[in-house]
């Protein structure tokens, strides 16, 4: 008889032998992960080895040079996926058991797409000072850390704060990771209209942990100017119900001084990039420039559906992998993480995230099309190519140690 799938929701309790079988259950049942010995304990001389009192020799070694933990430990080459259940995929504040099928599914993505271990920590504890204190006394085991699913504007402090204490890269996929994709994908869309990033204005829907990274590296990588607009409209100066964070951010967008709702603000805009979820109305799709793109990337509901958004647009983008041109952080993470630790980089800098969306647009090549400017996450050059690009970076920004 086969076994039942358990869910505390008693209307997906299901069994297979009564037709309402799950797969995702069947999956998910004891975990995605296991841990794997690399070396054989086939004896005693093995285990003489590979435990005591081999390993005390190890040991003296590593305390007499530190640095030796990374060429006798997996400390170099494994990552900590660090987050505190309260802002999981499109879920919100499940707390750390519930996100720990996502971490989970975040630890092989690391392994299948970059050649890289990783470790799911999901933390019992939401306040800063305590999510900083406990990964800085976790962080001598781990080569590198991913902070993921960790809501704004707390984001941001634990990142910068942690990079600050730690000599590791610290990488907040969600910012991060979004936005190298992003920056990817646009390079392609302007390359196949003939345009350049700074002739382009954007508008993106979202002010929380993807949109402001997103704004700040588009405009970095020289996108002529771009507006975020939260659920009370445009970020900008004149407003006084803004955070640390958005006052910062409407400093440094907004170049144009627009104000009201994102959908006054789409008129006219080369480029829209959806990271709230929410619906555009058709009408402010169709005021965009001519040839413009449509990167509505909420999941499972783009902010605009392609259909429509295809009527209008030149390019357009999703977060699904049911239409072309996926933005997904999958296409990032895994080779940014395998060249920073391939060089032992003490951070992940700007120039390194930029190399790595440049890379990633290279790998289109002369294949670019409409329904292509991204590659697919299975395509074999991403991880190859986004790794070597990161490795040469940090090398050149003098933050490489080998």
């Amino acid at each position: 008889m086969a076994a039942e799938i358990v869910n505390p929701r008693s209307d997906i309790v299901t069994d297979s032998d009564a037709g309402e079988f799950d797969p995702a259950f069947a999956l998910h049942r004891g975990g995605k992960m296991a841990v794997q010995a690399t070396v054989p304990i086939r004896d005693k001389d093995d285990l003489s080895l590979a435990y005591t009192p081999g390993v005390a020799r190890v040991c003296t070694a590593i305390a007499e040079q530190p640095d030796l933990v990374n060429d006798y430990t997996w400390k170099s080459s494994v990552v900590a996926v660090v987050t505190d259940g309260t802002a999981v995929l499109g879920l919100g504040d499940i707390g750390p058991e519930a996100s720990l099928p996502v971490m989970e599914g975040k630890a092989i993505l690391f392994k299948q797409f970059g050649g890289v271990d990783a470790v799911p920590i999901a933390l019992a504890c939401t306040g800063v000072d305590e999510i900083i204190e406990t990964v800085v006394r976790l962080a001598p085991s781990f080569g590198g850390v991913n902070l993921e699913d960790i809501s704004a504007p707390r984001c941001f402090e634990i990142e910068r704060r942690l990079q600050e204490q730690l000599d590791i890269p610290v990488f907040h996929d969600d910012q991060h990771g979004t936005a190298v994709v992003t920056l990817a994908a646009l390079r392609n869309a302007a390359r196949l209209t003939g345009r350049g990033l700074g002739e382009l204005r954007g508008v993106i829907s979202g002010a929380g942990a993807a949109g402001v990274a997103i704004a700040k590296f588009l405009l970095e990588a020289g996108l002529g100017d771009v507006a975020v607009a939260d659920r009370k409209g445009i970020v900008s100066a004149d407003r006084d119900d803004l955070t640390p964070v958005k006052r910062e951010l409407a400093e440094l967008t907004n170049k144009a001084g627009l104000t009201g709702s994102l959908e006054s603000a789409l008129a006219g805009a080369d480029v829209f990039i959806g990271v709230s979820g929410g619906t555009v109305p058709e009408a402010a799709v169709a005021s965009m420039a001519k040839d413009a793109f449509v990167f509505a990337m909420a999941n499972p509901d783009p902010e605009v559906h392609p259909d429509v958004a295809h009527k209008y647009a030149a390019v357009v983008a999703t977060g699904r992998s049911d239409f072309p041109n996926q933005i997904n952080n999958v296409l990032a993470f895994p080779g940014i993480f395998a060249g920073a630790l391939q060089v032992r980089a003490s951070r992940i800098t700007e120039g390194m995230k930029i190399a790595a969306a440049d890379a990633l647009a290279a790998v289109v090549g002369d294949d670019l099309a409409a329904d292509y400017v991204i590659p697919s996450p299975f395509d074999p050059r991403v991880a190859p190519a986004v790794t070597a690009a990161v490795a040469a970076a940090a090398r050149a920004e003098g933050v490489a140690r080998r």
